[in-house]
């Protein structure tokens, strides 16, 4: 059920814009999704509506945008929602706005993570943004998660990405961290494994003909899913129980196991920006042979993770004369790899912005793409 009408006040959060502006409505994104309506210089977030897959929630952010409208004494004239057409957000936020004669602007998942921030700290400047996640649609159409941008009021710049992974199954790989380390395996040359190792999943062959064949294998530069397959690969975690299980257990293990030093070349860096962890998946999938176990890969991965990702931004904020770096994307939820990650920026110089009211998730997505509509309107 709904929660009661003083409670859901309780719950919605202030943020307080460096300038006002004619009112928005920002429609969010699929998970953890939130509602966003500005009233001159103040967005109000909604509380957490959840995942929009249930009629519920559906219903919970209908009502949840009637109620903020009407508390705040608003009627919006621009109407922002995600790229991705699929999503209940978008639907609603394209039927509110035909039905009322307003424009729409759609906001890159990723743009709106840093946007987010971006609005917190009332920044107009361009910045470098660092958004790792589980998935957003890309503006090229494919599935990001990865992304190195640039990010300057309403505008993005998409400078570098994780490199590509496959997802065997497609959204099914994204609940099965097995087949994002078949994917892997296949990647390096070692589709032979992939049945042997998985001998528990019975789908194990089937996965191994599809990635040869390249049958319903998506690409993507998702974060999320490089921690799936660094859990597929040390047995941590081959089919999930709940979001994000994999990533929460492999956090878990690297902090029994504590620190270690970086993989030397456990990465590489192409010309086209694009931050490939290859060489650090090779050696977690030999994790069992060598015997170093599953403790120390898990700390290992963590380690080379943030390594890559410090001296990726550090290469971006040269070459773009870029001081500011904002860390956004549920991918931060994670201590190790935030305190490591934001220790490395700062020591090279960087200004390490995250969130301050809002939380690194999809949580944040309405205010970010509030703040990019907001800037549309300001430019005309």
């Amino acid at each position: 059920m709904p929660l009661p009408r003083n409670r859901k006040r309780h719950l919605d959060k202030t943020i307080t814009l460096p300038f006002a502006g004619p009112s928005i409505l920002a429609c969010g994104a699929w998970l953890k999704n939130t509602v966003c309506v500005t009233r001159g210089n103040e967005a109000h977030v909604s509380q957490l509506i959840g995942d929009l897959d249930s009629a519920e929630a559906r219903t919970m952010l209908d009502t949840t945008v009637a109620r903020l409208c009407n508390s705040l004494d608003v009627q919006p004239v621009i109407v922002a929602h995600d790229l991705h057409p699929d999503f209940y957000s978008t639907q609603f936020a394209q039927n509110y706005a035909a039905q009322r004669g307003l424009p729409l602007v759609v906001v890159q998942h990723h743009h709106a993570h840093i946007a987010a921030i971006c609005a917190e700290y009332h920044i107009n400047e361009a910045v470098l943004g660092l958004a790792l996640d589980g998935v957003g649609l890309g503006s090229d159409n494919t599935l990001w998660g990865g992304e190195l941008l640039r990010v300057e009021g309403a505008n993005f710049e998409r400078l570098g990405h994780l490199a590509p992974l496959r997802l065997p199954g497609g959204d099914r790989a994204a609940r099965e961290p097995w087949r994002m380390a078949a994917a892997v395996l296949f990647q390096l040359g070692r589709g032979d494994e992939i049945a042997p190792r998985f001998p528990d999943q019975p789908g194990a062959q089937t996965v191994a003909a599809m990635l040869q064949r390249n049958l319903n294998c998506p690409i993507t530069s998702s974060t999320g899913r490089l921690f799936d397959a660094a859990a597929g690969l040390l047995g941590v975690n081959e089919i999930q129980s709940f979001e994000a299980q994999a990533a929460i257990l492999l956090q878990e293990l690297a902090q029994r196991h504590g620190e270690v030093a970086p993989l030397v070349e456990g990465y590489r860096i192409d010309k086209d920006s694009v931050l490939d962890f290859s060489p650090l998946l090779a050696v977690l999938a030999d994790c069992s042979k060598t015997n170093i176990g599953a403790g120390y890969g898990a700390a290992l991965f963590h380690a080379t993770l943030a390594a890559g990702l410090a001296e990726w931004v550090e290469h971006a904020a040269r070459r773009h004369n870029i001081a500011a770096v904002a860390l956004g994307g549920g991918c931060f939820h994670n201590d190790i790899l935030l305190r490591t990650l934001s220790d490395r920026l700062a020591a090279q110089g960087l200004r390490v912005l995250t969130g301050r009211q809002m939380q690194p998730n999809d949580s944040a997505i309405s205010l970010g793409q509030a703040w990019v509509a907001a800037q549309k309107m300001r430019r005309g």
